[in-house]
């Protein structure tokens, strides 16, 4: 926080208000004052937005984004120098991890989507910096990133759940349907399945068979009185010609409710209060379901109605009376009815009440029961209004009526997210209210093109035009044009920079269509977007950690430097060796650095810039006994993947609700994938690596439940990372690998890792590369071999590397290929490097005919887009042959932190 902005804070604690807020400094409003802004300045809160070319994808595709990372009002950061992109499967296991440079609060790159690595499937983009992994990783940037498939011919499995009354019991059903890209509906084909438990035993198993849509359905719980929690479907297609297809289904959300949720304004009911109510309905997959319902008392009568207003969500208001209990009778869409006990009543208590529909004034009432009054009459009170740990409003008053009213002007606060907390005079919260402030001062950008409309393959300009209310401002920018016949889309689901920097990225928890609350020209969007302020709760700051002076443990500090090798240099019986002397080489590079190690033998090579699995040569040989001497390097340190908090956008028939996008991939692959013919003139047979070549595997069986080549793992710079996305039905916690059948299991055994026969831990595997594996091999079993009982585990993974071809060689070669303690070699991960997005260029006076091969999704792509102090710039690219709706996005930042959007949509004829 600046100082400047602190002095602002502590003139709002001393203006007046409203006469109901007797203002003065007091020791305790200023300690809290003070405590804050020290915390915000000593831990600001960075962010990650990332703008993506488009909202889902194919495999073959690349992934194009650009990072913007901000800190405190929206202002580009400069105390970060490296942003971290990664991507996970579903099941939370990381497929790519990539740095990137941040120049002056942005970085652009590129993740490469090949068919070989990522299945058809839901995936979990994140983006953080460094400092940020101090925190919450809440407060990451989140995405689900829904790929299509349709180059790989593997079967893919879509289940659905549902639950019928039978008999005063719940049935509960699931129905599978079976899709494979360029073949007809899977009918007829024979289906058998089974549900284990967390334990592995099985509970129940059927057969059935595909209908004529290659859907198979089975009743879940018919033969099973166990309980379906933690358990997980196995089913096995038949295809014929000895080839079947395997799936498994966790059931945690065959059994998963629809549950109503009662948000109190302020926090809690309080007796002879009248307060606001809101509600939430969601259904067993997260999302919002709309619902009816009446408020009763115990006496049957109804004191309330209610229906929901957006997505699940409404609002009523309760006057909770003496000796009175109070249900919710709530009817869902579908004709089912239930009923809710009403939160639990305070006898006792002060409420925060803020009502947000006046444009210029965010007015506040404060209301204590008679009870509550009467026992604290006289006392001190404090309001706090805060955004982004920035107090814009501090005022303090007696506890002297039941009620205070009292209109704080709204051009106090930005746009965005405020926090008002009521405190007692020693600190301690009572109430708590967010609300969202909207100023609708957003930077006006806007496209303008250079045609009304245009054909295809013909040269478009689009004009970019940058203002601050009037005035024209320089700015970061990135634009991304698409062809919405291919990609269509939800706007009101997108990700948008108002939507993530501005909401999501404040609150904890799933905000279903966040785009919807700065796009919608509903006239009931505000007050909807008041709904989820109530519904949510804001956690980021919080007061009682910081009037404690309970500070968060920091162990990663901002990477202000680039990118850097540190270590420590010690002689061979350990002792550190101070003021030695350490070069530093990158191969390929002409980069030379010394250094000098501190006290203890540390040293430090700063401000590096090389690409990833660059080859680093690290030399202590210009010291005295340097032959005697031995260097050490600290590792990199990964962020595990994470569960994904937004798992509720996950598309489950990517097939059908992706069917444009999937179809134009196929024709793209096809184009660029013509075999011309090969005569084959002679063939031998070549005896491929495998366990059987190891005697400790010796008793396995002949066959192993899962191979991978090693060419699957050719683009993988560390095996750690990229093996366990390779590997069916394995997870990873705590440093080892387990089946996830025994998820839930608390006597679960990991899996043993054997690399050329012999064992290994995992956590070993950060040194190897994709490049060095040959084959891997999975095996569920141990058959006689009996490693299962010698290693305590569960399963094993044999990894075979690839084979050096050997010749003799002389003592004096032996001894350079022997490693030296004074010189180490190895392979770092530097910074991914973004490719340039290819944008072709036509001459339509020269093209004789030759149209339809021009089959991109994403026509453009620019992250590199900058206003200067004029505020005008231009773009120009080239259609593709799709005729249609083209759909254009510019977002970014300008230098003051206003945020800017704007969507242009031409026709192609």
């Amino acid at each position: 926080m600046s100082l400047k902005k602190f002095a602002l804070v502590m003139f709002l604690a001393t203006c007046l208000i409203t006469p109901a807020f007797a203002q003065r400094d007091t020791i305790s409003l200023n300690t809290i004052i003070t405590k804050t802004a020290k915390y915000i300045n000593s831990y600001p809160i960075e962010k990650v937005y990332l703008h993506l070319d488009k909202p889902y994808y194919s495999a073959g595709d690349t992934i194009w984004f650009k990072a913007y990372v901000t800190i405190d009002k929206h202002q580009l950061s400069g105390l970060s120098n490296i942003v971290y992109v990664d991507i996970a499967t579903n099941q939370d296991s990381l497929v790519k991890q990539i740095k990137l440079p941040v120049v002056n609060g942005v970085a652009n790159g590129n993740i490469i989507l090949s068919p070989a690595a990522y299945k058809q499937g839901n995936y979990h983009l994140r983006a953080y910096t460094g400092w940020m992994r101090n925190f919450d990783n809440d407060y990451f940037y989140h995405k689900n990133i829904a790929i299509g498939n349709i180059i790989q011919t593997n079967v893919n499995a879509y289940i659905t759940y549902n639950t019928t009354d039978a008999g005063g019991k719940p049935k509960i059903s699931a129905a599978i349907t079976y899709r494979q890209p360029g073949e007809p509906q899977l009918a007829n084909k024979k289906v058998s399945w089974s549900i284990t438990n967390p334990a592995g035993d099985e509970i129940s198993k059927g057969k059935g068979t595909t209908d004529q849509n290659g859907v198979v359905t089975m009743v879940l719980n018919e033969n099973t009185a166990a309980s379906l929690k933690n358990t997980t479907l196995t089913a096995s297609i038949d295809l014929g010609n000895r080839k079947e297809s395997l799936n498994k289904f966790p059931l945690n959300a065959a059994i998963a409710q629809r549950d109503v949720q009662f948000f109190p304004e302020g926090g809690e009911l309080t007796l002879g209060v009248r307060s606001k109510v809101a509600f939430k309905a969601i259904g067993a997959n997260g999302l919002g379901l709309n619902i009816k319902g009446t408020i009763t008392d115990n006496t049957g009568t109804v004191v309330a109605d209610f229906t929901s207003q957006h997505l699940g969500m409404g609002v009523f208001a309760l006057l909770p009376e003496d000796g009175k209990t109070y249900k919710a009778n709530i009817t869902f869409a579908d004709g089912v009815k239930t009923t809710y006990d009403m939160p639990r009543i305070k006898p006792a208590g002060i409420c925060l009440a803020v009502y947000n529909n006046d444009p210029d004034n965010l007015n506040i009432k404060i209301s204590a029961n008679d009870p509550y009054f009467k026992a604290n009459q006289g006392r001190i009170y404090y309001l706090i209004a805060q955004n982004g740990g920035a107090i814009y409003f501090a005022a303090q008053t007696k506890l002297e009526n039941q009620s205070y009213s009292a209109a704080i002007p709204k051009s106090k606060f930005p746009t965005g997210i405020v926090q008002l907390t009521l405190f007692t005079e020693r600190g301690v919260a009572l109430s708590e209210r967010i609300a969202f402030i909207k100023h609708n001062d957003m930077m006006n950008l806007t496209l303008t093109p250079d045609k009304k409309a245009y054909g295809v393959r013909q040269k478009v300009k689009l004009s970019i035009l940058a203002k601050n209310s009037t005035a024209p401002v320089a700015g970061e920018f990135s634009v991304s044009v698409v062809d919405e016949s291919k990609v269509p889309s939800d706007e009101n689901a997108e990700t948008s920079i108002f939507s993530n920097l501005l909401l999501t990225s404040d609150i904890k928890g799933y905000i279903e269509k966040p785009n919807y609350y700065f796009i919608s020209k509903d006239a009931d969007a505000d007050a909807n977007l008041d709904i989820l302020m109530l519904t949510q709760g804001y956690r980021r700051i919080s007061y009682r950690n910081i009037i404690t002076d309970k500070l968060p443990q920091i162990y990663l500090y901002p990477e202000q430097d680039g990118l850097e090798v540190m270590g420590t240099l010690r002689n061979n019986t350990g002792m550190p060796i101070s003021k030695g002397n350490l070069r530093l080489q990158i191969a390929g590079k002409n980069l030379n650095a010394e250094t000098v190690t501190d006290m203890v033998g540390n040293f430090k090579f700063s401000k590096l810039n090389f690409p990833d699995s660059s080859q680093i040569t690290l030399s202590a040989r210009n010291n005295p006994n340097s032959r005697n001497l031995m260097i050490a390097v600290t590792g990199d340190t990964y962020q595990p993947a994470t569960k994904n908090p937004y798992m509720q956008d996950e598309v489950t028939d990517i097939d059908s609700s992706f069917k444009t996008l999937l179809t134009n991939s196929k024709r793209q692959y096809d184009n660029l994938h013509i075999l011309k013919e090969v005569v084959i003139k002679s063939t031998s047979l070549v005896k491929k690596p495998s366990h059987t070549d190891y005697g400790v595997f010796s008793g396995l069986p002949v066959m192993a439940d899962q191979q991978i080549a090693g060419a699957r793992f050719k683009d993988c710079n560390n095996l750690l990372v990229c093996l366990p996305s390779m590997l069916l039905g394995v997870m990873v916690e705590d440093n080892n690998l387990y089946f996830m059948k025994n998820a839930s299991n608390s006597n679960r055994l990991p899996l043993q890792v054997f690399v050329n026969g012999r064992p290994m831990d995992f956590a070993t595997l950060t040194s190897m590369s994709g490049n060095d594996v040959e084959t891997v091999e999975v095996f569920k079993t141990d058959g006689l071999s009996n490693i299962n009982r010698n290693y305590q585990s569960d399963g094993i993974v044999s990894i075979i590397t690839r084979k050096i071809e050997s010749s003799k060689i002389t003592y004096a070669q032996l001894q350079e290929m022997l490693p030296k303690g004074n010189l180490l070699t190895y392979n770092a991960q530097g910074y991914s490097i973004a490719r340039e997005f290819y944008s072709p260029k036509y001459d339509l006076l020269k093209q004789g005919g030759g149209f339809g091969g021009d089959l991109r999704s994403t026509i453009y792509w620019a992250p590199k887009v900058k206003t200067d102090k004029t505020g005008i710039t231009s773009i120009d690219y080239f259609n593709s042959d799709s005729k249609g709706t083209y759909r254009a996005t510019i977002e970014g930042i300008d230098a003051d932190g206003n945020l800017g959007r704007y969507v242009l949509r031409y026709t192609v004829k």
